[in-house]
């Protein structure tokens, strides 16, 4: 078989000494106007995510499927590839690379994650869903996990007694709570005797009680229970403003802000929380990208939005996240190490 001038393939017919014309090999490939139909979506997403141009409630809460999309993005990768278009792939791959600088670094870790030598403080946070998580599991988190100190949130009056009369009050005696029907109640739980804080911030949102504790060994932290409106509607407006409105680092104090933020890493409002000195714990260890809701339903959680911020001069040990039955959210522990 020859390769003709017009790259058609030919074969010698031996018998009849003639030439055999056959059909040229097609390639198959992606017409570039549909490559570029799929890198642009990409595009203006990571545009979107990294300058933080997410506004009103739908677009602030589907930036939150970031870390999916980052994982779809080399489908415009292959797009370009198979239409030969060295342009489109070029897109495609600093599209690729944004998205993926975004999100990779909650998954492998970061520097700072090392477990420290200073005074261990353990921290849980839990939604209760208005009061309805299974008290025993709470209580068996608790007595597994042995927080210093629990920050709750949706935390009613009832369920205030539920816990006290199934043990929380022998085991975290120490409490500032400000419970109340619905998912304005917050309340803070701890081992060592803490001090109510007032005025530390104005709160924005649902209750979110802040306390000093003084861990022995230790000088004194202050803890924020963290809980702003959802981005729902015309929340929006004050979802951002809650967020905002958290005290920011200090250099005299640790501080430590544990709760349900409803907003994820992907926010541009968390972002410049955590740009005033604070750190994401699961993001530290490497598990920035473990989701905590929804939980409890037929779908699995699919977003991150419950947290533990720690001062930057904290260690962080370990982090792990705990499905308990009754509550749409799954709760978050984090071990800690405090600066000396």
């Amino acid at each position: 078989m020859e390769q003709g001038s017009a790259g058609v393939d030919t074969a010698t017919d031996g018998n009849a000494g003639g030439v055999i014309v056959l059909p040229a090999r097609r390639r198959w490939r992606v017409p570039r106007t549909l490559a570029w139909a799929a890198v642009v979506p990409f595009a203006l997403w990571a545009v979107a995510r990294v300058a933080g141009l997410e506004r009103g409630s739908l677009p602030t809460q589907i930036i939150t499927a970031t870390p999916y999309v980052a994982a779809g993005s080399v489908v415009p990768v292959l797009a370009g590839a198979l239409a030969r278009s060295r342009s489109v792939t070029a897109v495609a791959l600093v599209v690729t690379a944004v998205l993926g600088s975004s999100v990779l670094p909650r998954a492998v870790g970061s520097t700072g994650a090392e477990a420290g030598t200073g005074t261990p403080l353990r921290v849980l946070t839990v939604n209760l869903l208005f009061g309805r998580a299974d008290t025993g599991a709470v209580m068996d988190l608790v007595r597994r996990l042995r927080p210093d100190v629990l920050s709750t949130q949706e935390l009613t009056p009832e369920m205030v007694e539920r816990l006290d009369a199934a043990g929380l009050a022998e085991l975290l005696p120490h409490r500032v709570l400000e419970a109340d029907w619905g998912a304005s109640g917050s309340g803070l739980y701890s081992r060592y005797p803490m001090t109510p804080l007032k005025g530390l911030f104005r709160p924005v949102g649902h209750n979110m009680p802040a306390a000093r504790v003084t861990p022995p060994g230790a000088g004194p932290v202050e803890v924020v229970d963290v809980h702003p409106y959802a981005p729902i509607g015309e929340e929006v407006d004050e979802w951002a403003a809650g967020l905002d409105a958290l005290p920011p680092a200090s250099p005299g104090t640790v501080r430590i802000l544990a709760g349900d933020f409803n907003a994820s890493l992907d926010h541009a409002a968390m972002r410049r929380l955590l740009d005033r000195g604070y750190a994401d714990a699961a993001d530290r260890t490497g598990q920035g990208l473990v989701p905590t809701w929804p939980a409890g339903r037929r779908i699995p959680p699919i977003i991150t939005i419950d947290h533990v911020l720690v001062d930057r001069r904290v260690s962080v040990n370990e982090v792990s996240v705990h499905t308990l039955p009754g509550t749409d959210h799954r709760a978050v522990f984090a071990d800690l190490r405090l600066p000396s």
